[in-house]
């Protein structure tokens, strides 16, 4: 059995040039007891591919490809694999995620030049569960998972300001897409906002923002974390606009770390934002972040109470600046954005996509600005 197969294919010029991926060469499809995966390009590329266990999943990483123009439901039949989703993983580099049904380990894997360019081809076989977990894992290449796309000297220049530094999270990115409905599309909208509320918050004199991602690329949470840390935070605000299957379900709230998971509604949505580091293959369960948690509740007992504080101030804000707000605009869940002790931390989940009043709000920019107004003299208030 193969447990992984990692491919560098070293051609001059190639590893800075799109690479295009062929929609008619490219499927996901049963063959006799196995699985294979085809993906037709127009040039020879570095790739890798490997299973990651619970669930079971095939991850391809392909240098330069665009997947634009790719429509899973074409690609995908049989029923070997369930689902495929595919997109940027970070700068230079795309990844496609196959849902497996059953252990299936990689028999086969390789990449041949061709006229149309070049075809790629996995195979998978039947296996058990203990050998398909066995041949599961991420080639070991030091740095990969953790994406940043910031400079540690930059900083450490921001952590020695004097000024009150507010780290803007625009949720998901990348392979994690998040919501999407009515052809909006979460990452998108957050990054758009999160840029928007950068402006506003720069404008005021002695508070300085930052982003934990400037594109469509996908961060670990712990890395946004770390981030935080390195750029000495003293606010983290992770935006986010999820999608429900309730059309009925509207409006802003605003989250603060619960101690026992919060309510089942709490739960589903902490689900759905963190899938991302579970498609990409990330540990939700990293050791320096958790342990680093574990080890400062002393901490948290100021933080805590001081981003409930500022939970609620950024609630009544809200209101007062007519974002449509929720039933319940306080809420409380288990998001690992929210789990550090040496800052405060909210989740402002800015509205349901699901819910079309909620999409045109979100979709304007006179609607993020009163979002945006709102987060401002919040902050403005605790940078005095």
């Amino acid at each position: 059995m193969i447990r992984w197969l990692l491919s560098f294919l070293f051609i001059a010029n190639l590893a800075t040039a799109q690479v295009t991926v062929d929609p008619e060469r490219t499927s996901v499809s049963d063959g006799w007891w196995t699985l294979k995966v085809a993906m037709g390009l127009d040039r020879i590329t570095p790739y890798r591919v490997f299973t990651l266990d619970d669930p079971r999943r095939l991850v391809l990483d392909v240098e330069g490809a665009s997947f634009a123009g790719l429509d899973a439901a074409a690609v995908l039949s049989g029923d070997r694999a369930t689902d495929v989703r595919f997109g940027p993983l970070r700068p230079g580099w795309s990844r496609m995620v196959v849902d497996l049904a059953e252990p299936l380990v990689i028999a086969e894997a390789g990449m041949a030049r061709t006229d149309a360019g070049a075809d790629l081809k996995i195979v998978l076989e039947r296996a058990s569960a203990d050998e398909f977990a066995a041949a599961a894992g991420a080639p070991p290449d030091p740095g990969w998972d953790v994406v940043t796309g910031f400079d540690p000297d930059a900083a450490a220049a921001l952590a020695a300001s004097e000024d009150f530094i507010v780290v803007i999270d625009p949720g998901h990115g990348g392979i994690d897409p998040g919501a999407f409905q009515g052809g909006i599309k979460e990452a998108d909208l957050m990054l758009i906002l999160a840029a928007e509320l950068a402006v506003m918050l720069n404008a005021q004199e002695g508070v300085l923002a930052v982003l934990t991602r400037k594109d469509d690329v996908f961060v670990p949470l712990s890395a946004r974390m770390t981030f935080a840390r390195q750029v000495g935070a003293d606010l983290f605000l992770s935006l986010h606009a999820d999608a429900l299957g309730e059309e009925d379900v509207r409006g802003a709230s605003v989250y603060t770390l619960s101690s026992d998971g919060g309510d089942a509604a709490a739960q589903r949505i902490v689900e759905r934002h963190e899938r991302g580091d579970l498609l990409a293959g990330v540990d939700l369960n990293d050791a320096e972040d958790r342990v680093a948690t574990a080890l400062m509740d002393l901490a948290r007992a100021r933080t805590g109470p001081e981003g409930v504080r500022i939970a609620d101030a950024l609630a009544a804000a809200m209101q007062a600046q007519g974002v449509p707000m929720n039933t319940r605009p306080r809420r409380e869940g288990q998001f690992v954005v929210l789990t550090a002790a040496d800052f405060p931390s909210v989740l402002i989940e800015a509205g349901f996509l699901s819910n079309a009043q909620d999409r045109a709000f979100l979709a304007t920019p006179e609607g993020r600005a009163r979002i945006a107004r709102a987060i401002r003299d919040t902050v403005v208030l605790l940078a005095r």
